[in-house]
């Protein structure tokens, strides 16, 4: 997964948002989930978190920004991927209220480099909101920065390292449905299946 990790369950999301209109009860749903915090802005990562974004901006009437995935390696193979606002909406940003929205919260990758960036560039992030939270590690990040969560809905899921995986331990194939290892490649050390 982007974030390095194994895990269980995928979700190919590119065609989440192909028809609006599908997303758009969803969508308002979360909104209004979000409405009590007052907002300046919403900010997505890309690509389908900040169509799901979107979507709330505009149901909320507030500004929107959204994050693009950067490479950032690491020594341990884990989050090698980094989220940043462009630099033009960045100063828009400074003191506002953001909340960061997304379409599936799995290891969180997206929403923690949101988060980082948000905070460089001076923002208050106020709220974490998602379509579909899988696992804990959204709830466990959010808990940790004292921001709260807010999603429609949530599922259980496995995350391993890749050198803890029980899957490639049983031999089974690594299946790259991400396209994730040519964006970010598999770092020397650890297990590619």
């Amino acid at each position: 997964m982007e974030s390095g990790h194994h895990g269980d369950r995928w979700f190919d999301l590119e065609l989440l948002c192909q028809q609006p209109r599908d997303v758009q009860p969803f969508a308002l749903t979360l909104a209004e989930r979000l409405s009590t915090f007052d907002l300046d802005a919403v900010c997505g990562p890309l690509v389908e978190g900040a169509f799901v974004g979107l979507m709330v901006a505009s149901h909320l009437g507030c500004a929107f920004s959204y994050t693009e995935r950067v490479a950032q390696p690491t020594e341990d193979g884990l989050y090698p991927a980094g989220y940043r606002v462009p630099h033009a909406l960045r100063r828009i940003l400074f003191e506002k209220r953001v909340a960061i929205v997304n379409d599936v919260i799995n290891a969180g990758s997206a929403v923690k480099g949101t988060f980082a960036d948000l905070q460089r560039c001076g923002a208050r992030v106020v709220a974490i909101a998602s379509l579909l939270v899988l696992g804990n590690e959204a709830t466990r990040f959010a808990a940790e920065n004292g921001v709260p969560l807010r999603c429609l809905a949530t599922l259980e899921n496995n995350l391993w390292s890749a050198a803890e995986c029980p899957l490639c331990m049983a031999g089974m194939p690594l299946e790259d449905s991400g396209g994730f290892t040519a964006a970010f490649p598999v770092q020397e050390g650890s297990s590619e299946t």
